[in-house]
């Protein structure tokens, strides 16, 4: 029995966040807009504290595999914020807490389409533990862009590991993200504008003209940087420059952007 005892513990080491029963219900109580006890906070911030590991091994294999590459390769990690992952609890309310997959995140930037397909077909035949959950094409937002007009790919990874340090972590997840330099500057203006006005077109909230500008913009962005059609694939060329300046004529959001890029520069050469 001893034995036994031995092993499962071997199994299931001890983690900072307790259970994943204990995670779950935390999420189920933040969702219900209810007040966290003691431990369901200490778990929560435990669990999404962990996935900081995850992202250290994560950011340094991808560092590893994209140094020297020509073009270069852009290599960003990022942590989801409580505020953040209580949204997305409230968008999904059949999600699980625990089995939320992207709270932690890398993200590849390349300079083209070629370059990213190359790289994403390598790195799936990477020799390393931690498992691929997905299929190739379940999170191709290139083959088909979400209705918001974002582009790009996704994979989910597991992280495994057997030494002593690594072991309390296996089965926590990570998004890894592939874009383009033209598509990460979509996504960007997208989450600027989420910022700093009342509308969210990444989660089909806000003014209808904004989102339609981003489905538009996307549209031009496939077309002029990847031999490629997004969600308006029927809009000849003429018809979608139209359609998108006739819109920023009423919303200035290109004049926006623009204002926001030369204050960002500003700021950076004082710095």
């Amino acid at each position: 029995m001893a034995d036994l005892f031995d092993f499962m513990k071997k199994k299931r080491p001890e983690t900072p966040w307790g259970s994943k029963g204990l995670v779950n219900r935390a999420g189920d109580v933040l969702r219900e807009k209810r007040q966290l006890t003691d431990e369901q906070l200490s778990a929560l911030e435990n669990w999404r504290a962990a996935h900081k590991h995850v992202l250290n091994t994560f950011q340094s294999i991808l560092r590893n595999r994209t140094k020297g590459k020509k073009p270069k390769i852009e290599v960003a990690q990022r942590l989801k914020r409580r505020p953040t992952i209580v949204d997305k609890l409230f968008r999904e309310p059949k999600m699980q807490l625990a089995r939320m997959d992207d709270v932690a995140g890398c993200r590849l930037i390349f300079e083209n389409i070629e370059q990213l397909g190359a790289f994403r077909e390598q790195f799936h035949k990477a020799r390393f533990k931690h498992k691929r959950r997905n299929e190739t094409d379940k999170y191709d937002y290139l083959e088909h862009p979400k209705e918001s007009g974002y582009r790009g790919i996704h994979d989910v990874y597991e992280y495994d590991a057997n030494s002593k340090k690594g072991k309390v972590f296996r089965g926590l997840l990570l998004e890894l993200q592939y874009r383009t330099l033209p598509q990460h500057a979509w996504a960007t203006a997208v989450e600027l504008v989420g910022r700093i006005t009342e509308n969210q077109p990444k989660f089909d909230r806000g003014d209808e003209r904004v989102k339609e500008f981003f489905r538009l913009a996307s549209e031009i962005i496939a077309r002029a940087h990847e031999n490629a059609k997004s969600i308006y694939a029927d809009l000849s060329n003429q018809e979608l420059i139209q359609r998108f300046e006739a819109l920023d004529i009423e919303i200035h959001l290109v004049r926006m952007l623009s204002r926001l890029l030369k204050n960002s520069a500003a700021l950076a050469n004082e710095a």
